[in-house]
């Protein structure tokens, strides 16, 4: 495996720190930045640091993900996964760099019932999807080395997710009430960072769907959850209506892994594989 230079931003988030840590121990050069370390909204900021790193590739993990608070923070979601993305994306272009562009299934409706192959029609129902479709749109006419990412309901070590919120509210209490009419692909971060890592060595560009295969419901994973961490609280499956939220969710947010697929990479293994893992490795 050729050693790479590479730039990982939002390395303080979930995915990122484990795509640093992975890259460091592939022993790669790796320079991981948070926001307080480079403000991807400042051209001139990431210009110069990046024309001084010079790296080879540049994850670009960093995101406004705060899905409910983009109905209202509009300029603000727009500003780091749309313009954010431009400034990578063309600072890349020029230093001759390949781009990861880790994006999402969010930028689907969520009306259909197959699964979602790469070339199908995109139409985000919130902020947060659209912003980051503008993102995409911006990486694609902006690099020509691009690989955009979508992936979904992620879970990881580190930083916040649905995994250990469902473990935290489950101290102390018998029961709880899981959406169970959206259904769609929980991804390992660890497992995303793997991928991430085999497409960067390659020059096969383009659009993939990243997430572990197989698929479930927001009840499902909660109930395989509990499961696998030995916990017998109850879990009632609601319907979304009956757990409105400001920002309207997909429905049907299931991955086809065509492009992984046909472009010969590894195929990604079982959803309830990866969270059997992840449950073993924080207990």
């Amino acid at each position: 495996m050729d050693k790479l230079k590479v730039v990982v931003t939002g390395a303080q988030g979930q995915l990122g720190r484990d795509m640093v840590e992975l890259l460091l121990a592939q022993g790669h050069e790796v320079h991981g930045f948070g926001r307080s370390e480079l403000d991807i909204t400042n051209y001139e900021q990431c210009k110069s640091l990046l024309e001084f790193i010079h790296p080879e590739v540049i994850v670009h993990a960093a995101a406004y993900t705060k899905v409910d608070l983009a109905e209202t923070e509009i300029d603000e979601a727009y500003q780091i996964n749309a313009y954010g993305a431009r400034n990578l994306a063309v600072i890349s272009e020029s230093l001759g760099a390949k781009i990861v562009y880790v994006s999402t299934d969010y930028v689907f409706n969520g009306q259909g019932d197959t699964p979602y192959e790469e070339s199908r029609v995109t139409q985000p129902i919130n902020v947060y999807g659209k912003s980051k479709l503008a993102g995409e749109n911006f990486v694609e006419q902006g690099c020509s080395r691009f690989y955009i990412v979508r992936t979904s309901w992620v879970y990881g070590k580190y930083g916040n997710n649905f995994v250990k919120t469902m473990l935290k509210i489950a101290e102390g209490r018998t029961s709880l009430e899981v959406v169970s009419d959206q259904v769609g692909c929980p991804t390992y971060t660890r497992d995303l960072a793997a991928c991430i890592s085999e497409l960067i060595h390659t020059e096969k560009y383009g659009i993939y769907h990243v997430s572990n295969s197989g698929s479930c419901s927001w009840h499902e994973f909660a109930q395989a959850i509990f499961q696998l961490s030995k916990n017998n609280i109850e879990v009632k499956p609601i319907t979304t209506e009956q757990f409105p939220r400001p920002a309207k969710r997909p429905s049907y947010s299931v991955f086809a892994h065509k492009a992984l697929e046909n472009n010969g990479f590894s195929p990604m293994r079982p959803w309830y594989d990866a969270l059997t893992d992840f449950i073993e490795e924080i207990s």
